[in-house]
């Protein structure tokens, strides 16, 4: 009787059989077929608890090194970026600061240079001040309307706002008069100095007016007290 005649023999009737590993012919130890299809078809049992202590290096060795100065060299990357956009960020904010103020320059003295005209003909008419009266009231008006003109090319216009309803916004009152025939009650009747808006319409100066109110009735006149004797 074989070897395998002889294990056959001691096996149990009821117990399970499992093939013997093949014995190699090289005259090593027979493979184990369990474990060589467990390590081939990636079944083989992995200890979890060692897992993470393989896949993590210790700080202190070669790869924790490594990682350490990827962080670093990140957090330096960082630092360099954040300190050029706080660079940047001011030099933006002084370049507009520059620009402001240099539009705020050139405006000024656009408009110093637009009324220089204005001034040497004021200039002129005090030269000539015993001239016709007439002459001079001619030079005034036409100094006048050189202003206005001037106005009118900066962008701002004179508002007239008779016959309009009185605004406190837009108007100040400086007087009332009775309303007279056709005119409504709260409405603007006159204007001692104008008013004026600029090219969007947004008020510059308010226009100071004299506004209409309502005739007193005659039962708004007081009762007579009676006569004394």
């Amino acid at each position: 009787m074989t070897t395998s005649d002889a294990k056959r023999a001691d096996t149990p009737a009821g117990a399970e059989r499992h093939p013997e590993p093949p014995a190699r012919t090289d005259g090593t130890a027979p493979v184990d077929a369990e474990a060589e299809r467990a390590r081939t078809d990636g079944t083989a049992p992995i200890d979890v608890e060692a897992a993470p202590a393989a896949a993590e290096p210790a700080a202190g060795g070669p790869g924790g090194g490594q990682t350490e100065d990827r962080w670093r060299d990140a957090v330096a990357q960082m630092e360099d970026r954040w300190r050029r956009a706080v660079a940047e960020l001011d030099n933006t904010r002084k370049r507009f600061e520059r620009q402001l103020t240099e539009q705020t320059r050139a405006e000024r003295a656009r408009t110093a240079a637009a009324f220089l005209p204005v001034l040497d003909n004021l200039d002129l008419a005090l030269r000539h001040a015993d001239a016709d009266p007439t002459t001079i009231v001619a030079g005034v008006q036409a100094v006048r309307q050189q202003a206005a003109d001037i106005l009118v090319g900066l962008g701002y216009q004179q508002v007239d706002p008779v016959g309009q309803r009185f605004e406190p916004a837009r108007h100040e009152a400086a007087g009332v008069v009775p309303a007279g025939v056709g005119v409504e009650p709260g409405t603007v009747v006159d204007v001692l100095r104008p008013g004026y808006v600029d090219a969007t319409g947004a008020l510059v100066r308010a226009a100071v007016v004299t506004v209409a109110q309502a005739r007193p009735t005659a039962d708004d006149q007081p009762a007579d007290e009676g006569v004394q004797t």
